[in-house]
């Protein structure tokens, strides 16, 4: 029964996803500077980075950040987080989103047993963060301080990439941490079924001295639950700095769609602003329409 009731929630959450990956396909936003971050099963990924006006690599370093796209670790583009991006490079950060490797659907069907799908995207997504800190001089980033974070399956790969030491690629230099000083997740993908594998269950690579986080969330999402058990385990463990924004009568994926887009990108400036990596105020305006996000416990 318990199988039987994990493969129905598997099924749920996978139907859930493929509609955000589509969903994707509207996105729009400024395209930044493609770089090439490493190759993968032959493939090139590469990362768009977005520079503030007048960046001068050479003479200054700014706080850097990277993002990663959701899209049920199977789709998904760089599209997501464009417009987010350029906000926050317009905002004075380096701000970078990342592609990074999914397996179709016959190359999941060879997998050992045990071994998620989910551990490719994850090891990619080191390699980015690596990849960002190692070319920080070039690009004018202060390689101690990266945010990371992303949206529903991307949030789930940046949390795994900076806390589970293993999931390396060995061609990835050794003397560089994927640690961060701050997170954005916008509905992070945490699933119940991830127990199954313990290089993807992020309840396995908990500690208390988690970086500062923000978290979206619609409290009509069905994904929240998994956050909640996630969000527990950290206060149990005596994490301090996580804060949750929810957004009422909001599903997945809220934060992809105007108004609610602008109102979690200031949400997340203001946060940033209060951990010392933004100065000033948001240069957004909250919608007329009244949409906000409410704190919660």
């Amino acid at each position: 029964m318990k199988k039987t009731i994990t493969l129905l929630l598997i099924a749920l959450y996978a139907a859930l996803l493929a509609a955000e990956s589509r969903a994707q396909d509207r996105f729009d936003g400024p395209i930044g500077k493609p770089y090439p971050y490493k190759t993968s099963a032959g493939q090139e990924r590469r990362m768009e980075i977005f520079f503030p006006p007048d960046h001068v690599p050479a003479k200054s370093q700014v706080p850097g950040m990277i993002l990663f796209h959701g899209g049920g670790w199977t789709g998904g583009t760089l599209a997501q987080f464009r417009a987010a991006c350029a906000y926050f490079a317009s905002r004075g950060l380096v701000c970078a989103t990342a592609e990074y490797q999914m397996l179709d659907k016959p190359a999941r069907a060879t997998l050992p047993a045990g071994d998620s799908h989910k551990r490719v995207c994850v090891t990619d997504a080191k390699s980015a963060i690596r990849w960002f800190k190692q070319n920080a001089g070039e690009l004018g980033v202060d390689p101690d301080r990266i945010i990371t974070g992303g949206g529903s399956a991307g949030g789930h790969i940046s949390a795994l990439a900076t806390m589970n030491p293993g999931l390396n690629d060995p061609a990835d230099p050794k003397d560089i941490d994927t640690h961060v000083v701050a997170y954005l997740w916008f509905n992070p993908a945490f699933s119940p079924a991830d127990g199954e594998d313990p290089e993807i269950d992020i309840l396995r690579h908990m500690r208390a001295d988690l970086p500062p986080a923000i978290v979206f969330f619609g409290d009509q999402d069905r994904w929240k639950p998994g956050w909640d058990t996630a969000h527990a385990k950290w206060k149990e463990l005596g994490a301090k700095g996580i804060e949750l924004r929810i957004a009422e009568g909001q599903n997945h994926g809220f934060f992809n769609r105007e108004p609610w887009r602008t109102v979690t990108l200031i949400e997340a400036d203001k946060f940033l602003v209060k951990h010392g990596l933004l100065a000033g105020e948001p240069t957004l305006t909250m919608p007329v329409s009244g949409e906000e996000l409410v704190p919660a416990p």
